[in-house]
């Protein structure tokens, strides 16, 4: 339901308002009115202080209609009046972070995949607000979560990561590496990291070519070591601008992702459609026919 310039963002609260005026008319046409003291007080009472002129008998609407007034703009705020705004600027973090997983079988069957998977959850716990994907590889690479700001997805899916989850047999760390890089130009990432979750199998040539491209496009290559790390991690990490991990290295890994992080913002090219909702101010206006009915009279 909408108009020109504002919209309800709750319309069906407004089905109370015949409910309101139903519930006035009762009050309206019962016995004494609103409050009937008739069947509260004392009737000798009651006779006792109309004798004095202490008893008004003529019946005001006004409370009613401020009982009502007061609660027909609590109805309507909560119906959710809003005003649209198209000026809200929208940002996005240029900066980024790019899991490689190694899934092959000697990797997903060690004793130590558990602590490899739990290395995983630290560095996605200390993203913040970068956003994130996950590449997966054995003998060939796929992407299995594209970049998203959903890490609770992403922890999701390395957790069901394991020895099938890839069918190419063999280890092509280069491959997931070339898939990171593309990944990372296709998100317009201008800083950003890879961390590479391997046991070393696969580790040549062709995966340091790799390391040199994802350093030349600003980001950094860091890797995970199942095992003792050998000098080919040390290679790759010095190729790539980043650092060697092993499971043991929990806080450093988070921290290297977190405290070291270069966080860059931009504004996006497209606009966000935002709705100021007004209800609350309608909320605090309700209360001032409500003053009324504690309004003191003069004696």
């Amino acid at each position: 339901m909408s108009g020109a310039d504002l919209t309800l963002l709750r319309p069906a609260w407004l089905l109370a308002l015949p409910v309101l005026l139903l519930f006035a008319w009762w009050l309206y046409t019962r016995r004494g009115g609103l409050g009937d003291w008739q069947k509260a007080s004392d009737p000798a009472l009651l006779r006792a202080m109309a004798a004095l002129g202490r008893v008004d008998k003529s019946a005001s609407a006004a409370p009613l209609l401020a009982l009502m007034g007061a609660l027909a703009l609590v109805v309507i705020g909560l119906a959710g009046p809003a005003i649209e705004r198209r000026d809200t600027l929208s940002f996005r973090n240029l900066d980024a972070v790019v899991f490689v997983i190694d899934a092959s079988p000697s990797v997903t069957e060690d004793a130590r995949w558990p602590q490899m998977l739990t290395m995983g959850r630290f560095g996605l716990a200390s993203l913040g607000t970068r956003p994130g994907g996950l590449i997966v590889y054995a003998g060939d690479a796929y992407v299995a979560t594209d970049m998203t700001l959903d890490h609770l997805q992403l922890g999701q899916t390395l957790s069901l990561i394991g020895a099938e989850t890839v069918p190419d047999p063999g280890s092509r760390p280069e491959r997931g590496l070339q898939m990171a890089v593309e990944l990372l130009a296709k998100a317009d990432v201008l800083a950003g990291d890879v961390v590479l979750m391997t046991d070393g199998v696969g580790l040549g040539p062709a995966s340091l070519q790799a390391a040199g491209a994802i350093a030349a496009q600003g980001a950094r290559l860091s890797l995970i070591s199942l095992n003792a790390p050998t000098a080919a991690f040390e290679t790759h990490a010095v190729a790539g601008q980043g650092q060697v991990f092993t499971l043991e290295q929990t806080e450093a890994l988070a921290n290297w992702l977190s405290a070291e992080a270069r966080t860059r913002l931009e504004q996006q090219d497209y606009p966000l459609l935002f709705w100021h909702d007004m209800g609350r101010y309608l909320l605090l206006l309700s209360l001032l026919p409500m003053l009324l009915l504690f309004r003191r009279q003069k004696s």
